[in-house]
């Protein structure tokens, strides 16, 4: 392709989302590419699960039997070309069902399949090596059950070189699959580095849909027609820069704050945000309000990739099990809690009693008495709350006997006990994450199309450099000339967390660039560990981004594990910005006013 400008649309940003994304793209988008985004690092947890029970499975299938099954005549008739990860961990088998649907509906399109991101085969002399994963150096687990290196961008490149109309990949990093169309459409080589970071920033804002066109954004109320939210679109051009916006009568909010926010999900140092192609830095991204819903963004670049793949695991720990009960009444927090360690000591004296041994982990949340909270709840006297009740054990049947005796609270001990959700909660396999990091040389991406596979090249990449940044952890002094007074920071600045394994960020852009220093100046890793210090149990580090008057911080140990290993009602980190929001700044009065 030789346009000097594509528009990308994102559909999807996992497993789960709305199917009104890809209709709303394609029929008012005005798109060239369609681009999905399955693959949460949850999702490959629950992905790997679904293939223990059925091989066949492994793979998105609404992307097939929702999404493409409706919309491929469309698609189609348009010219619109897909690609999509929904391809998890059995991308051949996604591709089988597409094409079938394809014949079904009299179609002739030509799938491509990526694949060379299964690490199993290599597992065993991993083993022997003597893997670590990357966050507490622990060894390579007993049971790994899969095991996918996150690839980049140069496989869908090369399979819409080759003329794919859809493209199936199975792990690979999430903005790869607008970068790769970026490649393909611009002729972008693997060592235009500021190119690559750009179109690696273009995928990382619309990779989780809704997100950058006003979902989760802090000042939600400015934010209309929730039901008809508009999907994202970027109008990419050639020399890097590109503009968000969404389809034209949808709802949403596409402004630098929403567009900011979502920048900062889920990254670690922005000056070093580490990418199988490139590492980019984030530092001094700009953002433009064009006009409505219209925002320019430029500034990203990029450093040659490193040496290695992230590879995702995921292996079997025991089993764990989820309960609730709802307790109404006076006094229902302190019931709850009650209820729980009642439960708690029964199943532990029944286990004893069968030689079931005691459980691995347990954790007990009052939904609705601000637990997440910790020491900064206000709502102890709330007359409705939820007990969730989480376990974990080595043994299936101990948790059977724990699910059959929730049930029994509901005429043994509270008052007002009800609302058990969906009936008797069933024990799971705990499936957990393992993350290491690979050479690339161990693996062979290749695509598949026509029934021929070729290799990808894929350059050796080189040692990473430490980042030019040094992370900011001193408060710097700023003078308040006036009387003070305390706000909460939300007052001050909008706010997003994410996760990555057992680690949360949560980013903070100042609303005003005058609010950066003060927000600077007090909200500093040792205030934030201190504020989230029953959440936050390791280092919290600071990252500034003075592009858009933003900071970054890295809070290591917070997610109790993080995805399936965490019991906590949070496990994704989600609440967190909103709980650091509520942290009380000095402003001067004269600011109020």
């Amino acid at each position: 392709m030789n346009k000097q400008s594509i528009r990308i649309g994102g559909a999807s940003g996992f497993w789960g989302d709305s199917s009104v994304g890809a209709p709303q793209l394609v029929r008012h988008g005005d798109i060239d590419f369609l681009v999905f985004d399955y693959l949460a690092e949850l999702t490959m947890s629950i992905l790997a699960s679904a293939r223990m029970k059925k091989p066949e499975l492994g793979y998105a299938t609404d992307f097939v039997t929702v999404t493409m099954k409706s919309l491929m005549q469309e698609i189609a008739a348009k010219g619109i070309r897909v690609v999509s990860n929904a391809g998890g961990m059995n991308p051949h088998g996604c591709a089988a069902a597409i094409a079938a649907l394809a014949q079904e509906q009299g179609l002739t399109l030509r799938i491509a399949v990526v694949e060379g991101d299964d690490v199993m085969p290599l597992v065993p002399q991993l083993r022997e090596a003597g893997v670590r994963d990357m966050q507490k150096g622990q060894p390579l687990p007993a049971r790994v059950v899969s095991a996918n290196a996150y690839l980049g961008a140069l496989p869908v490149k090369q399979a819409l070189d080759a003329g794919a109309d859809i493209v199936v990949t199975g792990r690979c990093v999430d903005s790869a699959v607008t970068l790769g169309v970026l490649m393909h459409a611009f002729g972008w080589s693997a060592d235009d580095h500021d190119r690559l970071a750009q179109g690696s920033l273009a995928g990382h804002i619309i990779e989780c849909g809704a997100q950058t066109t006003g979902g989760l954004h802090t000042d939600w109320e400015q934010v209309p027609d929730w039901a008809n939210i508009g999907y994202p679109v970027v109008d990419c051009q050639a020399d890097g820069r590109f503009t968000v916006g969404k389809p034209p009568g949808t709802g949403g909010l596409v402004s630098t704050a929403t567009v900011g926010e979502q920048i900062l999900y889920e990254i670690g140092d922005p000056a070093a945000y580490i990418l199988p192609d490139v590492v980019c830095d984030f530092t001094q991204v700009r953002l433009t309000q064009l006009g409505p819903d219209q925002v320019e963004v430029q500034g990203a670049r990029g450093r040659p990739p490193t040496d290695t793949y992230k590879v995702s695991a995921t292996y079997v720990d025991g089993f764990r099990c989820n309960a609730q009960l709802t307790i109404v009444g006076v006094d229902a927090v302190k019931k709850a809690e009650r209820t729980a360690e009642a439960i708690l000591t029964r199943t532990r004296r029944l286990f004893a009693e069968r030689g079931l041994g005691d459980y691995t982990r347990t954790h007990v949340d009052i939904v609705g008495a601000e637990s997440l909270f910790g020491p900064h709840a206000q709502a102890r006297g709330t007359r409705e709350a939820v007990m969730r009740l989480a376990v974990m054990h080595p043994e299936k049947a101990a948790l059977e006997l724990f699910a059959r005796e929730v049930a029994p609270a509901g005429t043994s001990w509270s008052p007002g006990t009800t609302g058990s959700g969906s009936g008797r909660a069933t024990p799971s396999p705990s499936i957990r994450q393992y993350a290491f990091l690979l050479d690339k040389g161990a693996l062979h991406p290749a695509v598949v199309l026509d029934g021929v596979r070729t290799e990808v090249a894929v350059p050796a990449g080189v040692p990473l450099a430490p980042s030019a940044e040094t992370p900011a952890t001193e408060p710097v002094p700023v003078q308040m000339p006036g009387e003070t007074e305390a706000v909460p920071l939300i007052t001050l600045a909008w706010g997003r967390s994410g996760d990555k394994g057992d680690t949360s960020n949560i980013g903070l852009i100042a609303r005003r660039p005058e609010y950066l220093p003060l927000i600077r100046a007090q909200v500093t890793p040792d205030t934030v560990r201190q504020w989230l210090a029953h959440l936050v149990k390791g280092r919290v580090t600071r990252h500034d981004l003075p592009g858009f008057d933003a900071v970054n911080f890295v809070c290591e140990e917070a997610l109790d594990g993080g995805g399936m290993a965490s019991l906590r009602n949070d496990p994704l980190g989600k609440g967190m910005a909103q709980i650091l929001l509520t942290m009380p700044v000095k402003v001067p009065k004269a600011w109020l006013t």
